[in-house]
């Protein structure tokens, strides 16, 4: 597979290698040794979910508080998604910056978002599923939104009327997140990557 950096530093396209024949194909979609080498450590498995949604269906921005934060691995197995990374870290050199990526069951590309970027996307066909890893379990308490459509943030959704979810509709704006306090920080995402031990959790020894 090809791991290719985003312009967002903590943000990974990965492009598997397919094999196919008049069987159907084949391919790895997740190395956790390749992904290991590019990112600088493991991704922790903690948790999977699937996400299916209908065309124009948006989701996000969503992110979590760091630590712990929650790293995802994110590939469509159906129909195709614009994948959206923001980079909501206060005080990262690309603070406020968004880049989207097509995820679809033809290509078959994935993408890797460290502890504290945000995260979201919009649906392109019916029935789009959408499989995550993740490095932690869900935590209500410590999830957050901002409101995808915020013209602060300009995100170009490709369709004219998004459909959001309740709890969507009603996040915060980008500008409301800052000052409430509730937006990651750069310096504490680095340092928490930094202290990951071999196998993706923090580490207990110091070192």
């Amino acid at each position: 597979m090809k791991i290719r950096p985003l312009s967002i530093e903590g943000a990974w396209e990965i492009t598997p290698q397919q094999h196919g024949d008049p069987r159907g194909l084949f391919m790895e979609w997740y190395r956790f040794d390749q992904l290991a080498e590019a990112v600088g450590h493991p991704l922790r498995l903690a948790q999977a979910n699937l996400s299916i949604s209908g065309r124009g269906v948006v989701r996000g921005i969503h992110f979590a508080d760091v630590p712990p934060g929650q790293a995802k691995y994110v590939t469509c197995v159906r129909g195709a998604v614009l994948d959206v990374v923001v980079d909501l870290r206060t005080g990262s050199p690309t603070f406020g910056r968004w880049e989207g990526v097509r995820l679809d069951d033809t290509d078959r590309r994935a993408v890797y978002l460290a502890e504290g970027l945000g995260h979201g996307f919009c649906a392109l066909t019916d029935d789009a599923t959408l499989s995550y890893l993740c490095s932690t379990t869900y935590n209500p308490t410590g999830e957050h939104a901002v409101h995808p459509l915020d013209p602060e943030l300009g995100i170009e959704w490709p369709v004219e009327v998004p459909q959001l979810s309740a709890r969507d509709a009603a996040a915060p704006t980008f500008a409301q997140a800052r000052a409430a306090g509730t937006l990651p920080d750069y310096a504490a995402c680095q340092a928490f990557v930094a202290g990951l031990g071999p196998d993706g959790t923090p580490r207990t020894d110091g070192i």
